[in-house]
């Protein structure tokens, strides 16, 4: 056994290509070996900004010798073809076999692949990696044909084992591996040679470059940690930041500067993305105040002023930038304060969100309306809903947002605060694209939810009805997101909304143009508030429009002859997210389809408690049980009805009822359904499932005890009508065919 150490030396990687680099390297030249028939005990790669590194542990010395049999053409077939067959097998025509089988008699040939060296067998591997890396991006240089990340200067290629040392011969345009490295780029003391990895890593970190990232990281937030503390500050957590800047330095040295007293007043938000998205610094918070106050900065050297003279050029380049991000913050604050965020909504006009979806106002003020229509069953105040709507993406216009994107919706609170809005209206400005993502937090204030559930609505609305869905992996527009947030929303505030109505609304407000007619608009969203409440055949609906006879606009026709396809594929979307979601949960995708095969389909609170309460009883051994003994008097019925050519679905008497066990069954399905009505009217889903589950014992005796075709036809009839209402009974909780297994 020998370990094996690969170094491939380079100009500075890109931070936040190294760590997939890495990993590349280690999956590449791993799967590469035992591909030809080495094995190995553990493997680990490293990065720096200098270079990729490899460790392979316990490699066998040799690959084996394969025996392989082959076989060739039938005996007595053309010349040509045993010519082939022997050039394949690497074989001469006296070393073939003669063989019968039921097909005839074959040529078989004894292929034999002798083992290899695990020298000759590493420099294969590793040129072929080398030469076909995944790069994001790559670069080739001088007259060279090799493609790296940054000009590759060195290649480490060293097997070591009881008997010592040794390089793997091997050269890649022109760069001869050896054991040959170089430290820091200024603190090092020039090349040197390793014999081992535990070498190459010591004389690395003496040569001042820490090899593991992980190390790296550690020590940035250890230091930086102690420095606030010192002060009686504390450093602001970014794992990604701390991540990217380990990628950035081989011997981290960690300095705190101070930020300009002139720029403390500026959003702590502000302060940070400035920082973190030009400069790389972590942000150093008062706890008392909340105010970021410091700044961390990393360095890649140790200098004889211990950093004073790398701080204040830190200093000037940070001044630089926050006095830009200053100008924006006072220059947005007056146009608030003075004009009002309306200001800024005008603008979006110009703006297109889509240029089959109109402009970012269009898109507004769709969402307004619907945040008005769905306000009260989120328990809002419509009249705020749509104020905040209204302003919720004004500071898409501000150049505060415009210069640090990431910064929308913080900024729209901000910025409604400084306009005099009331308190929900600002906090709707921040928290309307939420959640972006399976972490995020999701609003719980009631104008807040109606505002992200009206945004997300729309974006879902809009795309389905120019036909943009997504397609396989395909999402340019983000609407599984989209969809989830809908799904996180609804199910984490307890909401009760018919989705179905509300996306038939906005389907239809996608589809009508008034053509800036005021009095057809007033038409048009008071048809659709009607539709979101009622659903598109309501009576309510048909009211509107009736009062709109002889004089009614064109699009009217539309609302008439609106058909539910679109809306239907669009809640399909949206309960497929929801499988995922409650996949995660432990909740099986049968199980759920089960539930959506129910009434109620749109309402998610209500599917996801049945999917919960039929989840729970599925785990228990009389839920299977249950299940198998449902499925076993669907079947026989199945059977019967399409045998007889007649619905049984009515007619049990217990008076025909002969074996005690029927008799039982009878008294069970009347206690089932007396309990699991109620239960199903009250929404008292794991009470239902329960009653439902007592029938296992009964159902399990019948078969037992009874056979169902008897060969008296009153009693036969009788039983297959009991069957009748085992389905019945079962069937009032959840679709029970839909149940695999």
């Amino acid at each position: 056994m020998a370990d094996l150490l690969i170094e491939l030396f380079s100009e500075e990687i890109p931070a936040r290509m190294q760590p997939r680099a890495a990993e590349d390297l280690r999956k590449l030249m791993t799967d590469g070996l035992v591909e030809a028939g080495l094995t190995y005990a553990g493997a680990a790669a490293y990065s720096t900004p200098r270079r990729l590194a490899l460790t392979v542990q316990g490699l066998s010395a040799k690959s084996p010798t394969l025996r392989e049999e082959r076989r060739g053409p039938k005996v007595g077939a053309p010349d040509k073809a045993i010519e082939g067959f022997l050039r394949g097998a690497g074989v001469t025509r006296d070393a073939l076999e003669e063989r019968e089988d039921k097909k005839g008699t074959f040529y078989y040939a004894t292929v034999v692949t002798p083992g290899r060296d695990a020298d000759e067998i590493v420099a294969e591997v590793l040129e072929r990696t080398v030469r076909a890396f995944p790069w994001p991006k790559s670069m080739r240089w001088g007259t060279s044909s090799l493609r790296w990340v940054r000009p590759l200067h060195r290649i480490v290629c060293l097997l070591s084992d009881e008997a010592g040392d040794r390089v793997v011969p091997l050269t890649i345009d022109g760069i001869v591996a050896g054991q040959t490295t170089e430290g820091h780029r200024f603190m090092g003391n020039g090349p040197f040679q390793v014999t081992s990895f535990e070498d190459y890593e010591a004389r690395l970190k003496r040569a001042r470059v820490i090899l593991s990232a992980e190390e790296r990281a550690e020590t940035i937030w250890h230091d930086a940690t102690n420095r606030a503390f010192a002060m009686g500050l504390e450093v602001v957590e970014d794992r990604g930041l701390l991540t990217e800047v380990a990628g950035l330095v081989e011997w981290p040295v960690v300095l705190m500067g101070e930020i300009g007293a002139e720029f403390l007043g500026l959003p702590p938000e502000v302060l940070r993305t400035s920082m973190k998205e030009h400069q790389k610094f972590f942000s150093v918070r008062n706890p008392g105040s909340g105010r970021i106050e410091r700044f961390i900065t990393v360095a890649n050297i140790e200098t004889a002023d211990d950093g004073a003279t790398i701080l204040a050029g830190n200093n000037k380049v940070l001044a630089a930038r926050l006095s830009d991000a200053k100008f924006f913050w006072e220059n947005d604050l007056r146009v608030a304060k003075e004009q009002g965020l309306s200001a800024w909504t005008d603008r979006l006009a110009n703006v297109t969100f889509h240029n089959k979806l109109g402009s970012q106002r269009d898109r507004i003020a769709r969402i307004a309306a619907l945040a008005r229509d769905i306000a009260p069953a989120v328990g809002a105040d419509a009249g705020l809903a749509e104020q905040a709507a209204l302003v919720a993406k004004a500071d898409l216009s501000s150049e505060m947002v415009y210069e640090f994107p990431e910064l929308q919706g913080l900024m729209g609170r901000y910025y409604a605060q400084a306009a005099g809005l009331p308190a929900e209206v600002a906090a709707a400005c921040e928290n309307h694209y939420a959640p972006l993502g399976p972490s995020d937090d999701v609003p719980d204030a009631p104008v807040s939810v109606t505002v992200a559930l009206a945004d997300k609505l729309d974006t879902l609305t809009g795309f389905w009805a120019i036909d943009e869905k997504p397609t396989g992996s395909k999402d340019p527009f983000a609407l599984r997101r989209a969809a989830l947030g809908v799904i996180r929303l609804v199910l984490e505030n307890g909401l009760r909304l018919p989705l179905d109505r509300i996306i038939d609304a906005q389907l239809l407000r996608h589809k009508i143009d008034t053509n800036g007619d005021a009095a057809e608009e007033a038409l048009r969203d008071k048809l659709l508030s009607e539709i979101a409440r009622h659903g598109v055949f309501g009576a309510a609906v048909h009211a509107v429009i009736d009062t709109a006879e002889g004089d009614a606009p064109d699009w009217i026709e539309a609302v008439r002859q609106h058909k539910p396809d679109l809306s239907d594929d669009l809640l399909g979307f949206v309960h497929d997210r929801l499988k995922v979601f409650l996949r995660d949960q432990g909740i099986r995708h049968d199980v759920i389809d089960a539930c959506l095969a129910m009434p109620g389909k749109d309402d998610l609170t209500l599917l996801v408690a049945r999917a919960r309460a039929l989840n729970t009883v599925l785990a228990t051994e009389d839920g299977e049980n249950l299940v198998q003994g449902f499925r076993r008097a669907n079947n026989i019925l199945t059977q019967a009805e399409e045998k007889d050519g007649v619905e049984y679905s009515f007619g049990a008497d217990p008076k025909f009822a002969t074996a005690d066990e029927e008799k039982a069954l009878f008294a069970a399905l009347d206690a089932a359904d007396a309990a699991i009505a109620p239960a199903m009217q009250a929404e008292d889903f794991p009470a239902a499932m329960a009653a439902m589950a007592d029938l296992r014992a009964p159902i399990d005796a019948f078969f037992e005890a009874v056979q169902v075709n008897d060969e008296n036809d009153i009693v036969r009839r009788n039983r297959l009508n009991l069957l009748a209402r085992i389905r019945q009974t079962c069937l009032q909780a959840a679709d029970l065919t839909r149940i695999e297994g």
